[in-house]
């Protein structure tokens, strides 16, 4: 009989979930809705409830935000989570 075997936790060996292209144009689109709007970058991170240095991270393409931060940066900016998407998605497609 053979043991089962455990659950392993984390990433397997060699996997990532980071793709720098998207992260890149995400984070451009939410940048350009910003600035269009004339919103600082820490009001928008107060306003969206996340960390002012994790918001410049997401600006500058450096982390990838999970769902719920992509929802808290839309209603934020008063876009909706669609919006935005279609923004990074013409970002990465030109």
């Amino acid at each position: 009989m053979q043991a089962k075997r455990g659950i392993q936790r984390g990433r397997p060996t060699g996997a990532t979930t980071f793709e720098a292209a998207p992260a890149l144009a995400f984070g451009a689109a939410v940048r350009a809705i910003r600035t269009e709007e004339g919103i600082a970058q820490e009001t928008l991170a107060h306003l969206a409830g996340i960390e002012r240095s994790h918001m410049g991270k997401i600006e500058r393409g450096e982390h990838m935000p999970t769902l719920s931060v992509i929802l808290k940066i839309a209603r934020a900016l008063g876009r909706s989570a669609g919006e935005l998407v279609l923004e990074t998605e013409a970002r990465l497609d030109s």
